[in-house]
């Protein structure tokens, strides 16, 4: 089932392109990070893995066992910055679970296999 997309694809990696450029005013950090969660469950669709980076929002991803009830046994949290440092190939998985940056929790909670996101890399 395909993810129902509430930022269009353009604005999204606009504002991604904008964010990487040093802007981080709320909108384009709120676009940016909105987008990628969506397109994070995009690629990897399914119900094992909530990720959330509040304020801006969560999406549960990664096929597995769902979840239907009280906090998930499969949770990654982060900050928006780190996040779309980790989407963008800014941030290294590894290095931001090991400083705190990221509260991964759950034996499936590694999505480093999903980062960056390929719809937000730079292209030469």
């Amino acid at each position: 089932m395909a993810v129902r997309r509430r930022t269009d694809p353009a604005a999204g990696r606009l504002a991604v392109s904008a964010w990487r450029d040093g802007a981080d005013d709320r909108p384009t950090v709120t676009t940016a990070v909105r987008f990628t969660l969506e397109e994070i469950a995009d690629v990897a669709p399914g119900h094992a893995v909530e990720v959330r980076v509040p304020p801006w929002g969560a999406v549960q991803c990664v096929d597995g066992p769902r979840h239907t009830r009280g906090t998930p046994p499969n949770v990654v949290e982060t900050d928006p910055q780190t996040w779309l440092g980790l989407v963008t190939g800014a941030v290294r998985w590894a290095d931001a679970v090991a400083d705190g940056r990221v509260s991964a929790s759950g034996e499936r909670s590694d999505i480093s296999e999903l980062l960056p996101l390929q719809a937000v890399r730079v292209r030469p």
